[in-house]
């Protein structure tokens, strides 16, 4: 059998595998359909509109077919260009100014591929600012932010490439919606990276990937991933937790459903790039 190719892995999947190992084989491996709600739907049409805006901008195209009938995104991208000087600034000299939108980057780390996608890198010789744009308030908690593997991935990437040392990395999360809309400003919350933060970084990726690793090995041979502890509060809104045995449920008749990876010699794993990311 062919050696399977490397797993693309994003700030998506390594928060999930590190929240429920169990909830991300049920997403990623199995790929079952995770319900929903309009509500939720509603925001991601949003911020994903609000990010084709953003792209539109930065290729110089028009923007009014975005925002002439939206006044959320009017008021977003009017929150933008009021603090787009502060946004666009570098604190380095260094040359020429390049900005890219949407840029991808992709590096491989423990025989995985670590992928990630800058909403806006702007770099000189001397200094890369990784920019993200958010459509929700900011989390009141900055703790919660730094923790969260986007924030390390995307500054560990960077300088993972060689372009740039830690020191010349900055990442900023740019918060276009106030909490209750109260406010036209956007907020913003800086990370200075540093090769304390990237050590610590590749410490704790290399550990969550050598158990991914170990993980699948069992899981090829027909063994789950590991659950949560039993009582975790991340059980009580998961949608998997009927099918976790964490929530008591009326009988239901269905056919039994197969495993198509645990058992099959042929065993392949799915891309998980084709997948979108989780949302911060």
């Amino acid at each position: 059998m062919n050696p399977l190719p490397p797993l693309r892995l994003s700030q998506g999947h390594l928060n999930l595998l590190s929240a429920c190992p169990r909830k991300f084989q049920h997403t990623y491996l199995e790929q079952l359909a995770s319900p929903t709600t309009p509500e939720q739907l509603e925001r991601l049409a949003a911020g994903s509109q609000f990010h084709l805006l953003m792209q539109q901008w930065q290729l110089e195209l028009p923007i009014e077919p975005f925002v002439e009938e939206d006044t959320q995104l009017q008021r977003w991208f009017s929150s933008f260009t009021k603090a787009m000087p502060q946004i666009l600034k570098l604190d380095k000299p260094g040359g020429n100014v390049l900005r890219q939108s949407e840029y991808a980057l992709t590096v491989e780390f423990q025989g995985y591929l670590l992928t990630v996608a800058y909403d806006l890198l702007i770099s000189n010789s001397a200094q890369a600012k990784i920019l993200d744009w958010k459509t929700y308030p900011q989390p009141q908690n900055p703790r919660w932010l730094l923790q969260n593997w986007q924030t390390r991935l995307y500054p560990f990437v960077l300088a993972e490439t060689g372009f740039y040392l830690p020191e010349q990395i900055s990442m900023t999360y740019w918060f276009f919606q106030a909490e209750g809309e109260a406010s036209e400003e956007a907020q913003h919350f800086t990370v200075v990276y540093d090769t304390a933060r990237h050590e610590e970084t590749r410490r704790d990726l290399t550990q969550l990937l050598i158990q991914l690793t170990h993980w699948l090995e069992r899981y090829q041979a027909g063994e789950s991933f590991p659950q949560v502890s039993l009582g975790a509060s991340l059980c009580d809104s998961c949608n998997y937790a009927i099918r976790c045995d964490r929530t008591p449920s009326p009988p239901v008749d269905h056919e039994p459903i197969q495993n198509k990876y645990s058992l099959s010699s042929d065993f392949t794993l799915p891309n998980l790039a084709d997948i979108q990311e989780i949302p911060l």
